[in-house]
C-alpha cells in the first residue's frame, strides 16, 4: 500500500534528526534510552556529545542491546561541544550514520549540558547536509525538580552563590543563558521527575517555563524518561527553517565557551558495598562542589558494572551489564565549575578525610 501523502520538498529523502538538548542531569540520557527501548521496530542511530574525558552516556545506551539501534548506529563526540566543535565532528559522525546498512529511520542527537542548540540547528542549512537531514523538532528536557525549587538545576543556590562570591567571574550566570538558550529553541519541552514534584510544584514549573517558552511549544511531564517515542519524534518541524527567528542571548555573538566548567576523570578500584561509595559522592558535591558525577564502578563478587549518576548529592545507582572482555576498571566523570579541587574530590571518593 503506498503513502497517500504527497511527498514534500522538506521530507524527501531526507532523513529527520531529533536534537534533545538540557541541563547535567536533567534526564536526557534516561528519555533517550526509553526511546531506543520502544522504537516498535524504527531503525534508530544516535549521536551523543560527552562533556569530559568518558564516553559514559554513549556506555549507557549502548547497554540496551536493541536490534533496531546496534552498537555501531551509537556514536559519541568527546572533543568538546558539539556546538563548538560542529564542523570538525558533528559532520563526519552524520556522514558515518547516513552511510550505515541498513538505513535508519531517526536520528536522535544527544547534546551536551552545555551545548547551545542554535549553532547545531543552523549547521542543518550547509551544503553538505541540507539536502540528506532535517530537524524534526529541538526536544528541551528540563529538571521538573529543581525548576519547581526555583532553579534550572538541582543545586543551583549553590552555584549562583559561588559565582556572586567572585569577583573576577562575569556577574551573569551562564547556566541561566544556556538554559534560556535551551528553551528559546525548543519545540517540545520534557518536565522531568514527574514523581519527585506535587501538584503546586508542577504549577510552580510550568510557571517558570511560561515566561521563557515560544508560542505553541508544548510542556510534557514525565517520570524515569517514559514517554511515547511518538510524542518526540515525528513533529516533522524543520526547525533550520525557523530558528533564525528563535532569539537567544548570543545572538550577536561571534563564538561562546565554556570555560567556566572544569571536567576530569577519576579512577575508582573495586568497591565493595555500592551504599557507602555513593556516600562518598554525596560527600564530594557536598564539599567539594561537584556539579555531576557520573561512571560505571566495579563491585567485588559482582559480574555486572555498577553505573553511577550523581546531581549534586543526590546519587543514584544500579547494576548496568556484564563487564566485557577488558579490565574492570572503574572510571567516573566529575564536572564542577572552573577551579574545582580534583585532589580534594579524588581524596573524597577514595573515603579519605579532607580539611574543611
Amino acid at each position: 500500500m503506498s503513502d497517500a501523502r504527497p511527498a514534500s520538498p522538506t521530507s524527501l529523502d531526507r532523513v529527520p534528526c531529533t536534537i534533545v538538548t538540557g541541563f547535567l542531569g536533567s534526564g536526557k540520557t534516561t528519555l533517550i534510552r526509553h526511546v531506543l527501548e520502544n522504537a516498535r521496530g524504527k531503525r534508530l542511530a544516535v549521536i551523543v556529545n560527552e562533556f569530559g574525558d568518558v564516553g559514559i552516556d554513549g556506555e549507557i545506551l549502548k547497554g540496551c542491546g536493541i536490534d533496531t539501534c546496534p552498537e555501531e548506529n551509537i556514536v559519541e563526540l568527546a572533543n568538546g561541544c558539539i556546538c563548538c566543535t560542529v564542523a570538525d565532528d558533528f559532520v563526519p559522525a552524520l556522514d558515518a550514520i547516513l552511510a550505515l546498512e541498513p538505513k535508519v529511520d531517526h536520528i536522535l542527537i544527544e547534546t551536551s549540558g552545555l551545548a547551545l542548540p542554535k549553532p547545531l540547528v543552523q549547521a542543518f542549512h550547509w551544503p553538505a547536509i541540507k539536502s540528506r537531514v532535517t530537524v524534526d523538532g529541538v526536544v528541551a528536557v528540563v529538571d521538573g525538580e529543581a525548576l519547581a525549587a526555583g532553579r534550572v538545576a538541582h543545586d543551583h543556590d549553590a552555584l549562583a552563590a559561588q559565582r556572586a562570591s567572585d569577583v573576577v567571574l562575569d556577574h551573569d550566570d551562564p547556566i541561566e543563558e544556556v538554559f534560556d538558550d535551551q528553551i528559546a529553541c525548543a519545540d517540545l519541552v520534557i518536565l522531568t521527575k514527574g514523581d519527585l514534584i506535587d501538584a503546586e510544584g508542577q504549577v510552580r514549573a510550568r510557571a517558570a517555563l511560561d515566561g521563557e517558552l515560544p508560542k505553541g511549544v508544548r510542556v510534557v511531564s514525565v517520570t524515569e524518561g517514559r514517554i511515547d517515542p511518538a510524542i518526540l519524534m515525528g513533529l516533522g518541524v524543520g526547525t533550520e527553517d525557523d530558528i533564525e527567528n528563535r532569539r537567544t542571548h548570543h545572538d550577536d555573538e561571534l563564538d561562546h565557551d565554556h570555560d567556566d566548567f572544569d571536567s576530569f576523570v577519576v579512577e575508582v578500584p573495586e568497591i565493595a558495598d555500592p551504599e557507602e561509595f555513593a556516600a562518598r559522592v554525596a560527600r564530594a558535591a557536598q564539599e567539594a562542589d561537584v556539579l555531576r558525577v557520573k561512571g560505571f564502578l566495579s563491585v567485588a563478587g559482582k559480574p555486572l558494572r555498577l553505573l553511577v549518576q550523581a546531581v549534586g548529592p543526590r546519587v543514584a545507582h544500579h547494576f548496568d551489564r556484564p563487564w566485557g572482555a577488558g579490565p574492570r576498571t572503574g572510571r567516573l566523570v566529575a564536572i564542577g565549575l572552573k577551579g574545582l579541587d580534583r585532589a580534594k574530590v579524588e581524596a573524597i571518593l577514595a573515603g579519605e578525610s579532607v580539611p574543611a
